[in-house]
């Protein structure tokens, strides 16, 4: 079976992105959303940049930025991904040099199919928990048997409420190509747990 990658996001200082990295994070998340309390300037994401190594995907997460915001932003960090949360349609995903992420939050079952129909463009399909009026990050898990089996090529992200407690469960039930926290390894908000992060991976390796 195909490892599972591990992506940590919401990181907001240096220090957090190196511990991510040590632990065996394949990606790490920065959150460019003014009301997000793991939001960062431009500033403290180009420094968390300037020590990622090699071959570790730093992806920046948005949600209805405007199209000079998102361009702004790409031309002064070095972001490899962009991850897009809010209601942007296939032409505004695909309108950047980088590839991207759709994330969607899961109603019901028909959710991720419609998805895969109308972002064919995505790198992957990012399913979330719904919860009216809030774009992502609510620290809930929803009900995966929500997800259909998987017939499309495009791989799929489970995020949600993961923590160490319960992210094997979710590998098991989803075999998804790759696990998203942000919430579930932090001792506040926007500030990582670093031994939180390490048994999250531990965890995802075991799965």
């Amino acid at each position: 079976m195909q490892r599972v990658r591990t992506k940590i996001c919401g990181i907001t200082r240096v220090d957090d992105a190196l511990q991510a990295v040590s632990a065996g994070a394949d990606a790490i998340g920065l959150v460019f959303y003014p009301p997000s309390p793991r939001n960062i300037s431009i500033d403290i994401a180009s420094q968390i940049c300037s020590v990622i190594p090699p071959f570790v995907s730093v992806v920046g997460l948005f949600v209805d930025a405007s199209r000079q915001r998102i361009e702004e932003i790409c031309q002064r960090v070095p972001l490899g991904l962009l991850q897009f949360h809010g209601d942007e349609p296939e032409v505004e995903c695909s309108a950047f040099r980088l590839p991207y992420i759709k994330a969607i939050k899961v109603r019901s079952d028909h959710d991720v199919i419609d998805a895969e129909q109308r972002y064919g463009s995505a790198q992957a399909i990012l399913v979330d928990t719904y919860k009216k009026g809030v774009a992502g990050g609510t620290g809930e898990m929803f009900d995966w048997s929500l997800l259909p089996a998987k017939t499309s090529m495009v791989p799929l992200i489970l995020a949600g409420g993961l923590s160490p407690d319960n992210v094997r469960r979710g590998i098991r039930a989803v075999r998804p190509y790759a696990v998203d926290v942000s919430g579930g390894v932090e001792r506040e908000k926007g500030i990582k747990d670093h031994h939180k992060v390490i048994r999250f991976i531990e965890e995802v390796s075991r799965g």
